[in-house]
């Protein structure tokens, strides 16, 4: 096994945009993220692919789901599978997102799933979720790196009265119908034990829930699949997935890669051709970021922050939040549509004004990070983990639609033990049977999301 730490060997791309751009880049440098700051050198890693390869196993994607996909290979089967990625190792959602790992996947309340499939499938696909969170758990607890997990729960912040009653309502399907113990709490309870949140008029607080690092998190990935024996290949950019019978031949600027099975792990930074499999079968969503200088413990005090949980609101267009482990805040929201619109000043300044609003004891304080990145966001608002012919042993993950920290681990799984055939309970779910949806008007989708965002702005305000 080679033994190398790749350098970068281009700048970020702050403009990247995955439905504009021919694709994400060859070993472009991570986007400036506290996160990445942080998080120390990455592990070793096998270097770029630099002439023709076979494999059992090629992974496109070197991402949360993308290692622990890897890492299951070979802890439970055996097969030590090639990860190839564009840039520099889980340079895309797995080191830009706010570590916030929830008892969910895709953007859907449980309520909607018992309207969408009825309350038995419901039950089971509830089932599915809470054993990725296990298994999330699982991968943290036994990590090679410390990615600082932050545990206790998940803190769901009404912002409006109106908000407030409808998250109650959906606190007791949960507990009703899933056995899920959620509870509500005023806004003084939620004063007094948690945190004191301008906007806030209560909220409901779910058991499962944990931050972490995230690079430090990808990190420990990369170091445990290549302790399996998996080989992970930065700056290796798929540029082509080609059928060649019951095989497949991945086109690198490197070399060709050979592989009898293919794993799709590419989130919201899958180029545009990669596979006529997934054209189209994503919306690509923006999310900003911002971190704090540390607080003062008279700043601390001030917030009331007696809680280091992960937290969102209610908003449709949600703020998510915590403080860190060395006392800084951080906040993110969804911004701008566009990848060449990213870097304007207004998006920054509608995260730090929505800093404001919760917490107007930390007006003025200095902003340390900003950053942005991509979210997968399937159109019927669920993720899929699919394998699209029974004949081709090719399989993809995605969609996750930003509810993809704790999910992704249980997603690389079973990616696993479809492309090793092994059965599994739940495998006759709908994000297991089902592709991800396209989209009837997908040339103006962005239009679409422009006139969805002012209007989701004016009814979260009002």
């Amino acid at each position: 096994m080679n033994m190398r730490l790749t350098p970068p060997t281009a700048a970020y791309d702050p403009h990247y945009d995955p439905l504009v751009s021919e694709g994400p880049g060859r070993n472009r440098d991570y986007a400036p993220t506290y996160w990445i700051a942080t998080a120390g050198a990455p592990p070793e890693d096998d270097g770029p692919v630099a002439r023709d390869l076979d494999a059992d196993v090629a992974i496109v994607g070197s991402g949360y789901t993308g290692l622990a996909c890897a890492i299951f290979l070979a802890r439970e089967f055996g097969i030590k599978a090639t990860v190839l990625e564009a840039n520099r190792v889980a340079w895309g959602c797995s080191t830009r997102n706010g570590g916030q790992a929830q008892n969910a996947s895709g953007r859907l309340s449980r309520s909607q799933w018992i309207a969408r499939w009825g309350l038995d499938v419901a039950r089971r696909l509830h089932a599915e979720i809470e054993q990725g969170f296990e298994t999330f758990e699982e991968l943290v607890r036994y990590s090679p790196i410390d990615c600082e997990p932050q545990r206790g729960g998940h803190l769901y912040i009404a912002h409006r009265e109106r908000a407030l009653a409808k998250i109650a309502a959906e606190s007791k399907v949960l507990n009703d119908a899933f056995g899920y113990a959620t509870r509500v709490l005023s806004r003084e309870e939620l004063r007094r034990d948690f945190i004191d949140e301008a906007e806030a008029v209560g909220a409901v607080h779910e058991p499962l829930g944990t931050g972490v690092h995230p690079a430090k998190l990808a990190f420990a990935y990369l170091k445990m699949a290549r302790g399996l024996g998996a080989r992970v290949h930065p700056g290796s950019p798929v540029l082509r997935i080609e059928r060649d019978g019951s095989s497949f031949r991945l086109r690198t600027p490197g070399g060709m890669v050979r592989a009898k099975a293919v794993a799709i792990a590419t989130g919201a930074y899958t180029s545009l051709g990669l596979t006529p499999v997934l054209d189209g079968r994503c919306m690509p969503i923006l999310s900003n970021s911002i971190v704090t200088r540390p607080l003062t413990p008279a700043e601390r005090e001030a917030t009331g922050f007696k809680t280091r949980q992960v937290i969102t609101d209610t908003r449709t267009l949600r703020f998510y939040y915590r403080l860190l482990p060395d006392d800084r805040l951080q906040i993110g929201s969804r911004s701008a549509i566009t990848g060449t619109d990213a870097a304007h000043p207004r998006h920054l300044q509608l995260l730090i004004e929505g800093l404001h609003r919760k917490f107007p004891a930390l007006r003025g304080i200095d902003i340390d990070y900003s950053w942005w990145g991509w979210v997968d966001v399937s159109h019927d608002m669920m993720p899929r983990i699919f394998r699209p012919d029974g004949e081709q042993n090719l399989v993809y993950a995605l969609g996750y639609g930003g509810n993809g920290v704790s999910y992704s681990a249980q997603a690389g799984r079973r990616m696993a033990q479809m492309i090793a055939s092994q059965a599994f309970e739940g495998q006759d779910l709908p994000i297991f049977t089902s592709p991800l949806p396209g989209h009837p008007l997908r040339p103006f989708r962005r239009l679409g999301q422009r006139m969805l965002y002012r209007w989701y702005h004016l009814r979260d305000e009002a």
